[in-house]
């Protein structure tokens, strides 16, 4: 006689998806939110610049005439273990202002991975009617595995993509000239995913002229002065104040954001 304390359990009768079935649903994400120092209307600007690679944040952390006026906030990125002051470091989303006699500029440094499932709801905050830009500029570097032919560490080169508006302006024989001078197109067959094609959507969606800047190598020394040059095409009255500690920092963030293993950025 089989002793029924003892004895394997007879196979059950559901398989792996059915028992599934039962497990109460996850709770969903709080919505990301804009938290700002002052805001009684909308924030109007010229340009709108998104620094997602390490290059462009890095750039940005050092440019001297900007004041802090908000942040973006994503519920499950924790706040513990940042600055005070803004650092490289940090799990953050800031918004400045650009101190600039031309244009009236606003710089978005995200520096903390998005996942793919948050990128639309983020991209819809930092493009909304809080936020109206005539024009974005988006940052951000070319991954490997979505690129189209060889890599190498050692070259230095910067693609870009635009919204119909954005290339209509300068192709119709207008006045209006292109954001980016002197750049080529994405290769065909190559892909951008994650935030910045979220970005570069909604700017499609609200027809605002929209370019997206992907710039290689992702990490490295070269990547700086590049990215750097291209704000500066734009900003000539631009002020970088990077010294060799900048440049070390910058090292460290490349270790730490978007590290292949942990970042979710591009799934």
């Amino acid at each position: 006689m089989e002793d029924v304390l003892t004895e394997m359990p007879p196979p059950s009768r559901f398989s792996k998806e059915d028992l599934n079935n039962f497990t109460p649903p996850s709770p969903p994400l709080p919505s990301p939110f804009l938290l700002f120092s002052s805001l009684n209307k909308p924030l109007r600007s010229s340009l709108l610049i998104i620094a997602l690679s390490c290059p462009s944040l890095s750039v940005l952390n050092y440019v001297a005439t900007k004041t802090l006026i908000g942040t973006l906030i994503l519920p499950e990125i924790p706040l513990s273990g940042n600055s005070i002051e803004p650092s490289l470091r940090d799990k953050s989303c800031n918004i400045y202002t650009l101190n600039d006699a031309d244009k009236s500029v606003i710089l978005v440094s995200v520096r903390y991975s998005v996942s793919a499932e948050r990128s639309h709801a983020v991209a819809k905050l930092l493009i909304s009617e809080q936020i109206i830009p005539e024009k974005v500029l988006i940052l951000d570097s070319v991954q490997s595995r979505n690129f189209r032919g060889k890599l190498s560490p050692d070259e230095t080169f910067a693609f870009k993509l635009e919204t119909s508006s954005e290339r209509k302006g300068h192709s119709d024989g207008s006045s209006s000239s292109p954001l980016l001078k002197g750049l080529d197109y994405f290769p065909s067959g190559s892909m951008v995913d994650g935030l910045a094609a979220a970005l570069l959507s909604r700017c499609q969606m609200r027809n605002i002229k929209g370019t997206l800047c992907v710039s290689w190598p992702e990490f490295g020394g070269s990547g700086v002065p590049m990215v750097k040059s291209i704000l500066k095409e734009i900003l000539p009255s631009l002020e970088v104040r990077m010294n060799s500690d900048g440049e070390d920092e910058y090292f460290k963030l490349g270790q730490i954001k978007d590290n292949p293993f942990a970042s979710e950025l591009y799934t």
